[in-house]
């Protein structure tokens, strides 16, 4: 079964665009909140059980029935087996990237005559959160190419992800001792590889076939499910659960469910 995604069906460049600045925005402010007043480990983990659910929630209301009505299972299966693949990739590459900051700073401190210096960017961490920010940014072009409810969808779960990525990076750049606006500005640089992600994906995806898409949904579907499972959900247990906090990822989960329906 094929499928064409003609002009009319899915949304003009300026809808997307505004649409793909609202997470890079929401990374920022999250920034400047977190040098302003970091928030405690408890308020990060509810955002994080909550961003959850919501990306839970577009996944299973959006993106998997349109998945399973084409009636594709190899396109699927090769898609969601590159999308593993993919991520699993990804994560071994950031953690090597995230472990070298480490090393060069047990370099720096072998010299007998300390110095005062300038705070060294934390180059691991920052590619690490780039391309994860980018691979975000290719599943909301993904999601715009479906159709304007998905990318609409989508574009808000990533914005709360976002939001709890801006928080946790600004965090960590202060404690690396650079300077509030230095860090906000570090911020800023990296919620531009969101835009060039969903520029990607929509430039990539216009006039798509179904096969070809179907291919890239099942991408999306396990890109996102990772997100989710090994992620999001990860980060969030590393503090002690609570039902308030568990109640969290149902929230999230509940109102975009019946906001996919009601939309």
């Amino acid at each position: 079964m094929f499928l064409l995604i003609s002009p009319a069906s899915t949304p003009p460049w300026t809808t997307m665009l505004g649409f793909s600045l609202l997470p890079a925005v929401v990374m920022i402010a999250g920034a400047a909140l977190a040098v302003w007043r970091a928030p405690g480990p408890q308020l990060r983990s509810a955002i994080l059980h909550f961003a959850a659910g919501v990306i839970f929630s577009v996944v299973a209301v959006e993106l998997l029935p349109d998945i399973v009505q084409h009636h594709a299972p190899y396109e699927v299966a090769l898609g969601f087996g590159l999308g593993v693949a993919v991520m699993l990739g990804l994560r071994y590459f950031t953690q090597r990237l995230e472990k070298q900051p480490s090393a060069a700073v047990g370099l720096a401190t072998a010299p007998a005559v300390a110095r005062p210096t300038a705070a060294t960017l934390p180059w691991g961490l920052l590619v690490a959160i780039g391309i994860d920010i980018l691979i975000d940014g290719l599943l909301l072009g993904i999601g715009f190419a479906t159709g304007a409810k998905e990318g609409t969808l989508l574009a808000i779960a990533l914005t709360i992800e976002l939001l709890s990525l801006g928080l946790a990076t600004a965090v960590e750049l202060r404690e690396g001792g650079h300077g509030k606006g230095r860090a906000v500005a570090i911020v800023a640089g990296t919620s531009l590889m969101l835009l060039l992600g969903a520029g990607i994906g929509t430039t990539v995806l216009r006039g798509a076939t179904g096969n070809l898409l179907e291919i890239v949904l099942s991408f999306g579907l396990a890109a996102l499910l990772f997100l989710v499972t090994e992620e999001l959900l990860t980060e969030a247990h590393e503090e002690t659960e609570t039902p308030l906090l568990t109640l969290a990822f149902f929230v999230g989960f509940l109102l975009f469910l019946l906001l996919g329906m009601v939309a």
